[in-house]
């Protein structure tokens, strides 16, 4: 058999093109956070712990000591955020990171299990500010023509978009709103209110955000904010937002939690739900919670998602298109 009847899969999927606009981007990122003395850092990709969000599920390995017939456990981050935490309370300042994360089951035209993500930590900076922030390095990143940003509460965007408004609505009327709009769920979470809440979410209101300008949607309900402070002003609410362009999600961000007790809390609660959905527990992540303890400074973090970025402004209608190799081809 020839190499010209081979089944040839060693070529890059994205073009040469599709990779040089990456590194333009990369190249751009960091010369605005330079300009801003925000410093970048490197963390590890392999962690003794993970989140214990039980919507996200992480890749776990095994490192095997010599002469050991089994090894310790170990996770490929979904986020840089828990080790970047401990670098603020040591003292960094502002920082900022480009990375590869890892997470399973996402893999689609938006999705793959290995992507890269932008994430930065501004001490001193309310979770407003820093969507102005996000707003700008994203406006100057898409370099094209665009009505001024939006920023809407959730509670808005729901009522504008779904006729409902999430914090008064029975679990029975988002659940008919649901069930019309095509969800089947599994006994387990039927009383779970956020479930009914993030389907509508992504099947009614995100679809029509951000057409011709950035939405940020803000103050999602506090049981969604696992990692944001609540809101001293109304307890029902978290300092998170959205960031969305074309009915896509490109970044979210919170006014980090900085109470210890707290956050341990919401891990053991998360933990709890992971063994009521059958999800397996994970390795809880000790040391943020000691870097909590000794004081992580009052900051706003947010986590943008560049290959999506990257398939925006390229107009492409798969991330399989800007990856050199993605997950079918790695």
């Amino acid at each position: 058999m020839n190499s010209s009847s081979r089944n040839q899969s060693w070529p890059p999927r994205a073009s040469i093109d599709a990779l040089r606009l990456r590194a333009k981007l990369y190249t751009s990122i960091r010369e605005f956070f330079a300009q801003r003395d925000v410093l970048e850092v490197d963390t590890p990709s392999l962690s003794i712990a993970t989140t214990t969000d039980p919507n996200i599920h992480s890749f776990t390995t095994e490192y095997l000591h010599t002469g050991d017939s089994s090894g310790q456990v170990l996770y490929l981050i979904t986020s840089p955020e828990f080790h970047m935490k401990r670098l603020l309370a040591a003292g960094s300042g502002s920082i900022y990171q480009l990375c590869h994360v890892f997470r399973q089951s996402e893999l689609g035209t938006q999705h793959n299990p290995e992507f890269s993500m932008l994430e930065w930590y501004r001490v001193g900076m309310d979770y407003q500010e820093l969507m102005k922030e996000v707003a700008e390095l994203v406006t100057m990143l898409l370099n094209r023509e665009l009505n001024e940003p939006e920023y809407l509460t959730y509670q808005e965007a729901f009522q504008r978009y779904a006729g409902i408004d999430p914090f008064t609505a029975a679990l029975e009327d988002l659940q008919q709103s649901a069930q019309q709009a095509g969800l089947s769920i599994s006994v387990e979470s039927q009383d779970d209110k956020d479930i009914y809440l993030d389907f509508l979410m992504s099947h009614l209101v995100q679809p029509r955000l951000g057409a011709g300008r950035l939405s940020f949607v803000y103050e999602y309900p506090a049981s969604q904010g696992a990692l944001a402070r609540i809101a001293p002003q109304n307890a029902q609410v978290a300092e998170r937002f959205e960031l969305f362009v074309e009915g896509t999600e490109l970044a979210n961000g919170f006014h980090e939690l900085a109470d210890s007790e707290e956050q341990l809390r919401r891990f053991h609660a998360e933990q709890c739900k992971r063994e009521l959905l059958g999800i397996p527990s994970v390795n809880m992540d000790q040391n943020l919670i000691d870097a909590l303890q000794a004081g992580l400074p009052d900051c706003s973090g947010v986590a943008l998602g560049v290959d999506r970025l990257i398939q925006f402004i390229g107009s492409k209608e798969s991330l399989n298109d800007i990856l050199a190799f993605p997950f079918n081809h790695a």
